[in-house]
């Protein structure tokens, strides 16, 4: 078989019968004219350089070289060592600065100076901060930095000067840097080449899962909780004996997050086990606390743990909110719901004080309006409407052992760093095989040189090349050479011999451990798993956050009576209710000017639906609205409508029933009442429009099939079926329009009959019952166009 040329180019069978190797015999030929040769390909983006660049794609490739630079650089933390590029660096600095835990601590602003000009060329108040964090005992559950001064507090004030404080290493560092100066890990040069840093720190626990991280990039965000020692080292050793373990397997060791402050972890276990197995979750956190007895049967209580992030103060202020509202911008008062809010608050709690020191961290002392009340009522209220009670994210975005930033399970980071611990043993153990060889080699020569020791002295003493002669005459190298002549007159003495001999019977009994090490990976797991057991022994505390799933407080309501009532709102924004159904529209009265937008009957538990010109949803309870005979309420009173925002839609109906929702640009999606829903005045993205695009009046499913119809008088009739159901968002295509053609309504009708209203010829308002021939002539599939309707009418209604 011969080889094909090079270039690719496909070759002649005329001119190659015989293969590649044999002789090849050509006649000669007219030549054929030359052919101009091919233009080259022209450059792709990627390769232009960048003044050449069309502007979108200089942004995009500027942009993505900083958002890879945000990613790695600075926001995300690996996976095996937990340490982001800043907190390395300072870490490392203090090692190279030899500021142990036993040596006398310096000032601050020397380590941020010593990290500044060496590795991270960034601000000083950057570093300082990051430095700070590493020392803050409620911040991190293992501080790697002993600060001496005020390094900030729980309430959330700020450390003093660098000037003034001063920071050493804590003995719980050498799980991160005990091993860096044996030929560990990597190391990079700096910024700008003088000096060399590494790129990991040999980490002999999973630091990652200790102390957490917390990070913004650019696309992705990490919030890793902390952990306990103990917990984690036992989950490891797991994992390391028995890599096929389930994750059910090592939450039996690893039941969840143990934070610095303490605090109660009240998310049921399946929520834990769900943020753990993807990555990601949201768990809830309780305060703890307890009753202290005062004298004649008075109490009072105490909270003395706090959810993670939350501080006495954070509190307190929301207590003073509470208790004394302040109305918005641009309103009079306060709204009915936070006076409610206030009455409640006021009736129960008496007086809110903090009185932390140095003894109690956390005292948050809560006194009741009456000793007869319950505790647990007290709570329960603060419970509702303070951070007393709050949720912490889990998302275990970090860069994995391939550079690659990614979302990982629990399992999956034990996995790695458990692969990387494996690494770092075995670069340990090669690093220290070289230093024993090149030891030993030393010492024969040594041996040899004692043994001879009198003609060594003369070729020393008579050679012109002593070292040549030496290696010659004794088979020496010429490291063993070089000692020999370096070597001090004491140690030619009848006990260094002894010496040598011992200490060369010790490093060959260690070198042969250090290749059975590296030969059997038996060996190498009892030795790690030996090491892990030693750092819990030494580093390992108590679980201090308590893992106990309850019931998640909620706002308590008193239970609404089930009656008809009629919801009456104005084009200007005014609503009111009345009670029962069949309300005489004609003998409705409103404001000067004004007139009905929408008279909708439903029932009291049932809330009141907003759908603005924005497509945002807001939710209001019928309770809340005004009745008797007046003009009612503005609507604003009662939700907050964005800025340019009108009111839209307005509908209200059982919370499970589907409706359909559409808008003028022909996009919809069917979804329950119930999304709408909510508690926020401010209301919740529900529907996606796009600019001139409209709100369609929402219409209930109450049949298989969904009726269409465009402004230009076309009908399109089509299977329920081919619609799609989502929450919230922008929907499919419901009807195929022509240009600048709009979607005017939309049916669902239980039978199939459709009516349409809307302006005929003359400008007169019609209805045309649709059903029959006339409707099998335009069914079709979602997104078609349809048929027309016969009279010719200008669709404003649908039913």
């Amino acid at each position: 078989m011969h080889n094909e040329p090079e270039t690719g180019t496909e070759s002649n069978p005329e001119l190659d019968l015989f293969g590649s190797d044999a002789e090849q015999v050509v006649e000669p030929q007219a030549e054929a004219p030359a052919e101009p040769p091919a233009p080259p390909p022209p450059p792709t983006l990627t390769e232009l350089p960048d003044d050449h660049l069309p502007i979108a794609a200089f942004a995009e490739r500027a942009y993505l070289a900083y958002a890879m630079s945000v990613v790695r650089g600075r926001a995300l933390p690996q996976v095996e060592d937990g340490m982001k590029p800043v907190q390395r660096r300072i870490l490392y600095s203090m090692h190279e600065m030899r500021l142990t835990p036993g040596a006398k601590p310096v000032k601050s602003a020397r380590v941020v100076g010593d990290v500044i000009g060496k590795l991270h060329p960034h601000g000083d108040t950057a570093v300082y901060d990051a430095a700070v964090r590493l020392a803050q005992d409620f911040t991190l559950r293992y501080p790697l930095i002993d600060g001496q001064g005020n390094f900030g507090s729980r309430d959330g004030d700020g450390a003093a000067a660098m000037r003034y404080t001063e920071m050493r290493l804590t003995p719980l560092a050498e799980l991160l840097l005990g091993e860096i100066d044996r030929g560990t890990v990597d190391f990079v040069p700096n910024y700008d080449g003088a000096w060399q840093e590494p790129k990991l720190f040999p980490a002999r626990l999973p630091m990652l899962l200790l102390n957490g991280a917390s990070g913004i990039a650019v696309g992705m965000a990490t919030e890793c909780p902390p952990h306990n020692l103990r917990e984690v080292s036992a989950a490891a050793q797991l994992l390391i004996k028995k890599p096929e373990s389930t994750l059910d397997d090592v939450m039996a060791l690893l039941p969840g997050p143990d934070f610095p402050g303490g605090g109660q972890l009240i998310s049921p276990p399946q929520a834990l086990r769900d943020a753990y197995a993807g990555g990601r979750g949201s768990l809830r956190m309780r305060a703890r606390w307890r009753v202290e007895p005062l004298a004649r049967g008075a109490w009072r209580i105490i909270v003395n743990e706090m959810p993670h992030g939350v501080s006495v103060s954070k509190v307190l202020s929301e207590i003073e909110a509470l208790t004394n509202p302040q109305p918005k911008a641009g309103k009079k008062e306060v709204s009915a719901e936070e006076k409610a809010t206030k009455a409640l608050v006021l009736g129960v709690l008496d007086t809110a004080r903090d009185e932390s020191s140095d003894k109690e961290a956390v005292r948050l002392v809560l006194e009741p309006k009456s000793r007869t009340q319950d505790p647990e009522e007290l709570m329960r209220v603060l419970l509702v409407h303070t951070s007393l009670e709050s949720s912490v994210s889990i998302n275990l975005t970090v860069i994995g052992r391939d550079g690659r930033p990614a979302q990982k399970g629990l399992l999956a980071v034990l996995h790695e760093w458990i692969a990387f611990r494996f690494d770092t043993v075995e670069r340990r153990t090669r690093h220290r095989l070289g230093e024993v060889d090149r030891r030993i080699h030393i010492l024969e020569g040594r041996a040899i040189v004692w043994l001879h020791i009198d003609e060594v002295i003369r070729v020393i003493r008579e050679a012109e090349e002593p070292k040549a002669e030496l290696m010659a005459r004794f088979k020496l190298s010429e490291i063993q050479a070089e000692d020999i002549l370096e070597i001090r007159l004491r140690q030619l003495a009848r006990l260094e011999y002894i010496k040598i001999e011992s200490e060369l019977a010790e490093l060959r009994v260690e070198r042969a451990k250090l290749i059975e090490l590296l030969e059997d990976r038996g060996a190498m797991t009892r030795l790690i798993l030996k090491e892990i057991v030693e750092d819990t022994k030494k580093f390992g505390d108590d679980r201090r956050t308590l893992i106990e799933a309850a019931q998640a407080v909620v706002a308590a309501e008193a239970p609404v009576l089930d009656e008809p009532v009629t919801v009456i709102l104005s084009r200007n924004g005014w609503v009111r209710a009345r009670q029962g159904h069949g309300v005489d529209r004609a003998a409705l009265t409103y404001k000067s000017g004004d007139g009905e937008f929408a008279v909708i009957e439903t029932r009291t538990p049932w809330p009141l639906l907003i759908i603005d010109t924005q497509g945002r949803a807001y939710s209001v309870r019928i309770q809340d609205l005004p009745g008797g005979r007046g003009d009612g309420v503005p609507i604003t009173t009662l939700i907050e409508l964005q800025n340019g925002a009108r009111v839209a839609q307005a509908l209200s109906g059982d919370p499970a029933k589907e409706y359909l929702f559409a808008n003028s640009g022909s996009y919809g999606f069917i979804t329950t009442l119930s999304e709408l829903a909510g508690r926020n005045r401010a209301g919740k993205a529900f529907m996606t429009l796009e600019d001139k695009e409209e709100v369609l009046r929402p219409v209930p499913c109450e049949g298989e099939w969904i009726a269409a119809a465009s402004a230009n008088g076309r009908l399109l009739w089509f299977p329920r079926a081919e619609m799609k159901v989502m929450p919230r968002g922008r929907g499919v295509i419901v009807m195929g329009l022509d240009d600048k053609e709009t979607l005017n309504a939309v049916a669902c009708p239980a039978e199939p009959v459709v009516t349409v209203s809307g302006i005929g010829r003359g400008g007169k308002e019609i209805a045309v019952e649709v059903k029959g021939v006339a409707l099998q002539a335009c069914v079709g599939k979602r997104a078609r166009k349809g048929g027309a309707v016969a009279p010719k009418v200008k669709p404003t209604g649908m039913s």
